[in-house]
């Protein structure tokens, strides 16, 4: 049943994609990430799902009333979830670039589809079936995610600590992030172009093949006062540090030797204005070149303070820049967007909060083993690839994104089961660890399934793909068997009754306008 959802829900986002493809960009890697989320929400979904009918069919229902009843409690969580997911991916929408955009596009196209098919095509599948998907028999608490709530739930303060001392340790690493862009290293070795961007810059000028472009104001290159303004204009290039050399109209500039301008150097010039071709000291990629090119912009030149400036390390620059100036309103997007879901669903201010503060934790110690893993090149032989000082500023943002979604994919699946159990026994204790012996091997099962996807898709040649494989096997083992399974509990042991908390419009509203499993207490001036 897993696999044909699975099936299904892949093939219907190529479909999705290839109509995509014909009206706006979407990235050749975007099949990568509609491969693995396709497989992996598919497979959680029906899970669920399957795992609640024989919970139901145990109790004794009939087939179709046990199918009605699954639908109703585990049918909307699937909901919920793909609604959480999407918000993430959809918050990808707010950067300024192609690349991530059409993951955006790719991911709510495949969480649509998957829900699709775990809400349609599943109960189908599951009525034709009737009783022989077999019976769940064993109480929640007996299985090992109840026995482990349940040590949580006894030593709360203890699991809490561990945990998240574990987490801030491995998170450290983020702290020496440096984020830049992808070059041919990223590439593997052997490979025709990473070979050929290998010997030009071992044993050629590789600077010169990736020289600093600056642009001046319009002039009129036939005025001799622009050819004297650009003689002046070299001049004050050349004086700056890190410049070896400079290519315009007016000719080729380098310490002690002045060249007169050839045939070459018309291509410098035309009707519209002129432009100069400046060779930095060091490469493309260190923070040398990029101070070179904030030195350029700053100048006050001959031409003006208006300078364009553009190249390989100026591009780098300006990604980097214009990627982290919207981060702070996509977590923004997302946060909200999950609080609101939550409290729908839950009708408390809590439980969100430690939702969004503990998927942020978990995250940090995922970026964090990815900086040093591949920033700083530990494990480079083991997984072979080469490290080259920086992570490409579009995957974290990327893994953000879809780690989130997944990581709120869990804690929907958790809190959804424990706040139904507590809204029928009351009992926060018995909820937790009911509530998690009952959904943590479905959550568990699905994060191993999704690893392993995941670390097939690791198994790339293409560094950017085996970082983006590697990274989100980190984020949902890490999600699944220490946050889901273990803080969470401790830390809604230690809140107490207060998890189920909201202010009073608030806990009114939700008693209104909230989704409920079960029948909402009446409230006093109702009766």
């Amino acid at each position: 049943l897993p696999l044909t959802v699975a099936v299904f829900a892949v093939l219907g986002t190529f479909a999705v994609l290839n109509v995509m493809a014909r009206t706006t960009t979407v990235s050749v890697f975007a099949l990568n990430l509609t491969t693995g989320l396709g497989l992996g929400l598919a497979i959680d979904y029906c899970l669920l799902i399957v795992a609640r009918l024989r919970e139901e069919l145990a109790r004794g229902h009939p087939p179709a009333a046990a199918l009605t009843r699954t639908m109703q409690t585990a049918g909307r969580t699937v909901l919920f979830s793909g609604a959480t997911v999407a918000t993430s991916l959809l918050a990808l929408l707010v950067f300024p670039a192609a690349y991530l955009r059409s993951f955006a596009f790719a991911g709510i196209a495949v969480v649509g589809v998957a829900c699709a098919a775990a809400v349609i095509l599943l109960p189908a599948l599951l009525s034709l079936m009737g009783d022989r998907v077999g019976l769940r028999k064993a109480a929640p608490r007996d299985s090992f995610w109840g026995h482990q709530a349940a040590r949580a739930v006894a030593r709360p303060g203890l699991w809490a600590l561990l945990v998240g001392v574990v987490l801030i340790l491995v998170g450290l690493p983020f702290l020496g992030l440096s984020a830049g862009r992808i070059d041919d290293r990223v590439l593997p070795e052997g490979n025709p172009a990473r070979e050929a961007a290998t010997t030009i810059r071992e044993e050629l000028d590789f600077t010169e093949l990736n020289a600093i472009a600056v642009l001046p104001p319009p002039v009129d290159p036939s005025d001799p006062v622009t050819e004297t303004a650009m003689v002046a204009f070299q001049a004050e290039l050349l004086a700056l540090p890190g410049v070896t050399r400079v290519a315009s109209s007016a000719g080729f500039f380098q310490a002690a030797l002045n060249l007169p301008p050839r045939e070459f150097n018309e291509r410098f010039e035309s009707d519209d204005g002129v432009w100069v071709r400046v060779t930095a000291a060091d490469a493309p990629d260190t923070d040398e070149a990029e101070a070179l090119v904030a030195d350029i912009r700053a100048m006050d030149s001959a031409f003006g303070p208006d300078l364009v400036v553009t190249g390989t390390t100026a591009v780098s620059v300006d990604s980097v820049d214009a990627i982290t100036a919207r981060v702070p309103v996509a977590i923004a997007i997302i946060g909200t967007v999950t609080l609101v879901v939550l409290f729908m669903m839950t009708g408390s201010v809590i439980v969100p909060l430690k939702a969004v503060l503990l998927n942020l934790l978990s995250l940090t110690a995922t970026f964090g083993a990815l900086v040093w893993i591949f920033q700083d090149g530990n494990l480079d032989g083991v997984l072979d690839f080469t490290a080259t000082g920086s992570l490409d500023v579009y995957t974290p943002i990327l893994m953000f994104c879809v780690a989130f979604g997944l990581s709120m994919d869990y804690e929907v699946f958790l809190i959804s089961r424990i706040k139904e159990e507590y809204d029928l026994s009351g009992d926060n204790d018995e909820a937790i660890i009911n509530g998690i012996g009952s959904t943590g091997p479905v959550v568990t099962a699905a994060a191993v399934l999704l690893a392993i996807v995941f670390i097939a898709i690791s198994t790339s040649g293409v560094t950017l793909v085996k970082m983006f494989g590697v990274g989100l096997t980190i984020a949902v083992i890490v999600d699944a068997f220490l946050v889901r399974a273990t803080l969470t509990p401790a830390l809604m042991k230690l809140a107490g009754r207060a998890n189920w908390w909201a202010p009073e419009p608030l806990r009114r509203f939700h008693l209104r306008w909230g989704i409920w499993e079960n029948v909402p207490v009446v409230l006093p001036d109702e009766e």
